[in-house]
């Protein structure tokens, strides 16, 4: 269960070191595999450990790619999907085009999301939360989200 915002800087080849309270989980659960590929909604990455990858592909790789939506989908994700490994000092290297998408430079957030990570440039993230704590766009509560007490 990966949760929690984490500030992390890159370093000049790009690579990203996994904050070590994570390190152990990930080695344990996915052998130090991971894999990263672009949000298709934000200008962000996702950042799995394999066997949650996966399960994901296997889901989008059983849709039917004649519908144009899901061939876009397919070609976003799988098609910018990278394989990473945790090295002996728990870093990865993130792809270069992929830093690219995301605009990443040396300061970046790692923010939890349950099964995966989002990795965001630091500034894009600060001006996203702040536009989310600050929305007042009418939009309705789901009704699944009215249930949930905090």
């Amino acid at each position: 269960m990966f949760r929690g915002v984490n500030p992390i800087n890159l370093d000049a080849k790009g690579r990203m070191a996994l904050p070590a309270r994570y390190r152990e989980s990930v080695r344990e659960h996915s052998e130090g595999r991971m894999v990263v590929t672009i949000d298709t909604e934000d200008q962000c990455l996702l950042l799995y450990p394999q066997p949650e990858w996966d399960e994901i592909q296997a889901r989008i790789d059983a849709l039917p790619s004649f519908n144009k939506a899901v061939r876009r989908i397919q070609r976003l994700l799988t098609g910018h999907a990278t394989d990473l490994e945790l090295d002996t000092n728990g870093r990865m290297l993130l792809p270069a085009p992929l830093r690219e998408y995301a605009g990443l430079d040396k300061k970046i957030i790692l923010l939890g999301q349950g099964n995966k990570f989002e990795i965001w440039s630091e500034t894009l993230w600060s001006s996203t939360r702040d536009a989310y704590l600050q929305a007042d766009d009418g939009d309705e509560i789901p009704a699944e989200l009215q249930t949930l007490s905090l």
